[in-house]
């Protein structure tokens, strides 16, 4: 969280000296919030292929962001592409699964900030561009500052104390290997989350493509995926009671802002023992920043509970009936 507030400060600071989009701050929180969770900080190669990656990632899907908005169909099709090509090539290893990561946190952050980082008509598509990757970069600057500075006071093991397991080999086999069926599944999740948010949720879309990536993502077999896709729609349930309280409070303004951030705090701080702790935090946080920005999000609450629950069942169709992947097979997380 102090690489969160370290971002969003930077961030607000940059808005409002460049006439930025207000989408930007929110970017530079989404990017921070998942690129602190990861491991690319533990060695100075995984800092420098984040440097590397992230801001030129976030620069290419500020051009897919209005290829989505002009296009639906062509933005799609390339959104999906890139989250497939993420899981594909876990196969490479470690490094590459750490890439990987790293070009699908802009793509994921679209689905909170659909919108550019300046208004369409603002200036010319490279200067968007260039914005975006500064994003990226402050988010990267950010985690690398926390990290760096709680790394001197804050005893904790040393590289060598985690280190990474062998690749097992993969016995001869007809059947593709198992990154190759988790890439297919999740493509074929969220090419169906595309189609009917679409047609169901309209601009909205981004509820029922984000819940089917969440759900897949990380598929450790069909009851993994079950088990994650009844808890992000319960842990929903529950943020729509607190977002509820919280409407009744009426807050907004600068202590809607503090609110959402102390609810990010305590989601992330109890994620590890449970997504449904995730789910409820973040459908929180939703309603607080459309509150901050005038909207009434109680009403668009029941819309995005069924478009939870359509990407969770989405996801786990794809995962239970195309190319099943079994618990407990060698190098399942990493191939």
């Amino acid at each position: 969280m102090t690489a969160v507030l370290l971002s969003w400060a930077a961030a607000l600071r940059l808005e409002g000296a460049a006439g930025l989009h207000t989408d930007s701050v929110v970017l530079a929180v989404a990017l921070t919030v998942t690129l602190a969770r990861g491991r690319w900080w533990a060695d100075r190669r995984g800092r420098l292929t984040a440097l590397a990656l992230l801001p030129l990632a976030a620069a290419v899907c500020a051009g897919l962001s209005r290829l989505l908005a002009a296009h639906y169909g062509i933005g799609a099709a390339l959104f999906t592409a890139g989250l497939a090509l993420g899981v594909w090539i876990r196969r490479y290893g470690p490094a590459a699964t750490r890439a990987g990561t790293l070009i699908t946190l802009p793509i994921v952050a679209l689905l909170i900030v659909p919108g550019p980082t300046l208004p369409a008509a603002a200036r010319p598509e490279a200067v968007n561009w260039g914005w975006s990757a500064l994003i990226g970069l402050l988010a990267w600057a950010s985690v690398l500052l926390v990290r760096t500075s709680a790394a001197r006071f804050t005893p904790g093991p040393g590289a060598s104390e985690h280190p990474e397991p062998p690749k097992p080999r993969r016995a001869s086999t007809p059947r593709p290997r198992p990154s190759t069926r988790m890439a297919v599944q999740l493509a074929a999740a969220i090419a169906a989350a595309f189609v009917l948010g679409r047609l169901l949720y309209a601009d909205h879309w981004p509820w029922l493509v984000l819940t089917a990536y969440v759900v897949a993502s990380g598929n450790r077999g069909r009851n993994d995926v079950l088990r994650k896709g009844v808890r992000r729609f319960l842990g929903a349930c529950a943020g729509t009671l607190l977002a509820t309280g919280v409407a009744a409070c009426g807050l907004g303004g600068h202590p809607a802002v503090a609110a959402l951030f102390g609810v990010l705090a305590v989601a992330l701080w109890l994620r590890p023992l449970d997504h449904a702790y995730w789910a409820a935090g973040m459908t929180t946080a939703l309603a607080l920043l459309l509150g901050y920005f005038g909207q009434n999000a109680t009403d668009q609450l029941p819309a995005r509970l069924s478009a939870i629950a359509a990407g969770a069942v989405l996801s786990v169709a794809s995962a239970w009936w195309l190319l099943p992947v079994r618990r407990g097979r060698p190098g399942l997380t990493r191939s």
